[in-house]
């Protein structure tokens, strides 16, 4: 703009000098006619050539300038600093603008909904109190170097931000920008992938040392001892199955993970889908001296779906109820249609219950209420994670309500 203005201030200026001649001849010509000094013909021939002398030194300082001047003035005064609060207001990264001394000239949309309005003129300190923060704006400010530090925040809730602080201007009057990318999710998924890794590294382990122990023993002392065979190969074979029983699940979370973004295009029917489920866990029931009763309408009530994936669903659900609520003698299972086509089926037990501190967690992978409940009903520490997987891509629900003592009800929504 400054640029602008100066090429305007001299064209002006250079204009008012000529036009201030051109006025003061003809001021002199008509005072020549008014007195008869000279002759009407050689005034009037006089000012003409005057005016053409005057015109003719303007026009090439004209072109001078014009030359200097951009195509367009709207196309300079579109950049103006004047159009960065609406550009970076857009952005979904927290900015803030700088100055030299550390003032916040300017906070985007974005900052103010993360860490709240800023007064601005106020030091960048006041709102960011990290030390290490504050170390590479200081130094971005006296030696305009670009850093960068990954920075957490433990309240209200655990954050991670990628700061980075950088010059952006060059001028006699630079401006700096601190930005912060919020990274706190894609810090939550290495975590839980080292954390899988882990998880399935030691549920194989220790199966594996069982098999390895007994044929190592059948091998060596046992090798010619009858009871000992009869005793041992059953162990190895649950042991063998076990770990069977971990890879299929692996297996199901990857081809679900694999299709996570692809709604099913089938129709179930929920009534026969449910009355399957049951008919197929009645031995393990009996087993456990439990019963399973269902609650549905007469009506069919149908839901888009996969039917394989389904009947996982439900029979996960049941059967923990029937291992870890056998207890309370019965498993209850509702199904309600819910307008104008949804659906919700309602697991219900009344074993011992969850402690309220484990609910929000049911769902992780391995994750387990009692590690030597789940192993003595060979669970794997999987199904409710597959459970999970499988309605996130049908588009429903999983809810949990439990009290101790009371029982736990799980509830699905389509």
């Amino acid at each position: 703009m400054n640029r602008v203005e100066g090429i305007l201030s001299g064209i002006a200026s250079r204009m008012a000098a000529a036009w201030f001649v051109l006025l003061a001849t003809t001021a002199v010509a008509l005072l020549a006619l008014y007195d008869g000094a000279l002759p009407a013909l050689a005034v009037i021939s006089a000012w003409l050539i005057v005016c053409a002398a005057a015109i003719a030194a303007i026009r090439p300082r004209l072109a001078a300038e014009e030359e200097s001047v951009p195509d367009s003035l709207e196309t300079v005064l579109a950049f103006d600093f004047g159009d960065l609060p609406g550009l970076l207001d857009e952005i979904d990264l927290a900015i803030y603008l700088l100055a030299p001394d550390g003032t916040v000239l300017f906070q985007n949309r974005s900052a103010s909904d993360t860490f709240g309005k800023f007064p601005l003129g106020s030091h960048i300190s006041a709102r960011m109190r990290a030390p290490g923060v504050l170390d590479i704006i200081r130094d971005t400010l006296a030696n305009g170097r670009v850093n960068q530090i990954e920075y957490s925040e433990r309240l209200p809730s655990e954050r991670v931000y990628l700061v980075r602080s950088a010059p952006v201007s060059d001028a006699e009057k630079p401006v700096f920008m601190l930005v912060l990318r919020d990274v706190s999710e894609a810090r939550r998924i290495d975590r839980m992938r080292s954390d899988f890794v882990a998880n399935a590294s030691h549920e194989l382990r220790t199966p594996l040392a069982s098999l390895r122990g007994y044929i190592e023993t059948l091998q060596g002392p046992a090798k010619h001892d009858v009871k000992a065979q009869e005793r041992f190969l059953p162990i190895m074979l649950d042991q063998a199955t076990r770990m069977s029983r971990l890879v299929d699940d692996l297996m199901s979370l990857s081809r679900l993970e694999a299709k996570a973004h692809l709604p099913p295009d089938q129709t179930v029917t929920l009534n026969a889908l449910l009355g399957h489920v049951r008919d197929s866990l009645l031995p393990l029931a009996e087993d456990l001296e439990v019963s399973i009763h269902l609650f549905m309408p007469e009506e069919p009530v149908t839901v888009n779906g996969d039917k394989d994936e389904l009947v996982e669903v439900f029979e996960n659900l049941i059967e923990n109820a029937c291992k870890y609520g056998s207890e309370g003698g019965k498993v209850e299972v509702y199904l309600k249609p819910l307008s104008p086509s949804g659906a919700e089926v309602s697991v219900v037990d009344h074993g011992p219950g969850i402690p309220s501190e484990h609910v929000p967690r049911l769902t992780e992978r391995f994750y387990r209420v009692s590690v030597a409940d789940s192993r003595s009903k060979k669970g794997t520490g999987l199904g409710l994670a597959i459970v999970k997987h499988i309605l996130t891509r049908h588009r429903a629900r999983l809810s949990v309500k439990s009290e101790v003592g009371q029982g736990t009800t799980f509830t699905v929504r389509f």
